[in-house]
C-alpha cells in the first residue's frame, strides 16, 4: 500500500472514531461506525491474498448487521423519544436493540464467531489494530448508555464471553487466534462491571490495549505467528521471548503483573453489588485463560532445543525502527500493580 493511500485510510479511520468519541447525536455516531468500518477494511486485506479476502468480508458482513440493528434501535428510539440526542433511551426494547448491536461491534458472546477467523486471516500489525483501536468506539457508546442498560443482559452475555473465551483457546496452537480468544474474554469482564461502574470499564480497556499493543509489537519483531514459532525462538532472540511470556501472562492476569489490577477491581466492584456467584464464576474462568498462557510460556522458555553454537543467541533488539513505544508499554503491562490504590481512590 502506498504511504499517502495509507494515511488517507489511517486519518479515516481515526475520524471515525473521534466522531463516535465525540458526538451526542445518534445519527453522528452512526456515521462515524460506518467510516471506521469502511475505512478499516484495506488495512485488513493490507497483504492481498485469498484468505485476507475471506477475513474482511466476514468482518465487513458482521460490522453491517450489527450498524444496521444499531440503526433500528436508533430510529426506535426516535419514534418513542422524539430526538436524535444521546439521552438515557428510557425503553428496554431500544436499550437492548442497541446493547446487542454493539456486542456484534465488539465480538461479545453469543456473536463472537467472526473474531478469532478474521484475526488469523490477516496480517499482525492489522491484527492489532483490530483487537486494540476498533474497540475504543463501541464500549465508548456503551459506556455513555450504561445508566438505561439491562444489567441482566449484561451480566449473561459477560459471563459467556469469559467462558468463550478461555474454552475456545485451549486447543489453539495460532497465536492470533489465542490473542482473538483473549480479547473476547476481555471484553467480557469489560461489560460485566459497565452497568456498575463504567470507569472501571475504561481503566480496564486502558491496560488491556496497552498489554495486546506489546504483545503484537513483540510478536510482529520475532515474527512468530505459531506456538512451535514462538518455542523456536528463545534459542535466537531470548530477550524478545522473554518480555514477550511476561506480557502474555499479564494478559492472562498473573498476580503481581498489571493484567490482575481489572480482574480485582471488577471482582471487587461485582461483589460489593451482589453479584457474588458471577464474580465466582468469571473468576474460575479465568483460570482458564491462564492455563493456555501458561502451556505456551513452558513450551517455549523451559525447553531449549538443541544448538551447536551458543553465539547465535541474540541478547540485543537487532531490528529497532519501530521500537519506539515499546518499552514503556512493557513497563506498563507488567509494573502497574504498585499504583492500584491510586486508581481505587480515583474510582
Amino acid at each position: 500500500m502506498k504511504p499517502p493511500i495509507f494515511i488517507i485510510i489511517m486519518s479515516t479511520v481515526i475520524l471515525g472514531t473521534i466522531m463516535v468519541l465525540t458526538s451526542s447525536h445518534w445519527l453522528m455516531i452512526w456515521i462515524g461506525f460506518e467510516m471506521n468500518m469502511l475505512a478499516i477494511i484495506p488495512i485488513l486485506m493490507k497483504k492481498f491474498n485469498p484468505r485476507a479476502m475471506e477475513a474482511s468480508t466476514k468482518y465487513f458482513l458482521t460490522q453491517a448487521t450489527a450498524s444496521m440493528l444499531l440503526m433500528l434501535g436508533i430510529i426506535t428510539n426516535l419514534l418513542l423519544s422524539g430526538q436524535w440526542t444521546m439521552l438515557n433511551t428510557p425503553n428496554l426494547i431500544t436499550s437492548n436493540m442497541m446493547t446487542i448491536a454493539l456486542a456484534m461491534k465488539l465480538g461479545l458472546s453469543p456473536f463472537h464467531f467472526w473474531v478469532p477467523e478474521v484475526t488469523q486471516g490477516i496480517p499482525l500489525s492489522s491484527g492489532m489494530v483490530l483487537l486494540t483501536w476498533q474497540k475504543i468506539a463501541p464500549l465508548s457508546v456503551l459506556y455513555q448508555i450504561s445508566p438505561s442498560i439491562n444489567p441482566n443482559l449484561l451480566t449473561i452475555m459477560a459471563m459467556t464471553s469469559v467462558l468463550v473465551g478461555g474454552w475456545g483457546g485451549l486447543n489453539q496452537t495460532q497465536l492470533r487466534k489465542i490473542l482473538a480468544y483473549s480479547s473476547i474474554a476481555h471484553m467480557g469482564w469489560m461489560i460485566a462491571v459497565t452497568a456498575y461502574s463504567p470507569t472501571l470499564m475504561a481503566l480496564n480497556l486502558a491496560i488491556y490495549i496497552t498489554m495486546t499493543l506489546g504483545t503484537f509489537m513483540l510478536f510482529m519483531l520475532s515474527t512468530s505467528t505459531t506456538t512451535l514459532s514462538l518455542s523456536h525462538t528463545w534459542n535466537k532472540f531470548p530477550l524478545i521471548t522473554s518480555l514477550i511470556l511476561m506480557v502474555m501472562l499479564s494478559l492472562g492476569g498473573l498476580p503481581p503483573l498489571s493484567g490482575f489490577i481489572p480482574k480485582w477491581m471488577i471482582i471487587h466492584e461485582l461483589t460489593k453489588n451482589n453479584m457474588i456467584i458471577a464474580a465466582m464464576f468469571m473468576a474460575m474462568t479465568a483460570l482458564l485463560n491462564l492455563y493456555f498462557y501458561m502451556r505456551l510460556t513452558y513450551a517455549t522458555a523451559l525447553t531449549m532445543f538443541p544448538s551447536t553454537n551458543i553465539m547465535k543467541m541474540k541478547w540485543q533488539f537487532e531490528n529497532t525502527k519501530n521500537m519506539t513505544f515499546l518499552p514503556p508499554l512493557i513497563v506498563i503491562s507488567t509494573m502497574l500493580l504498585p499504583l492500584t490504590p491510586m486508581a481505587l481512590a480515583l474510582l
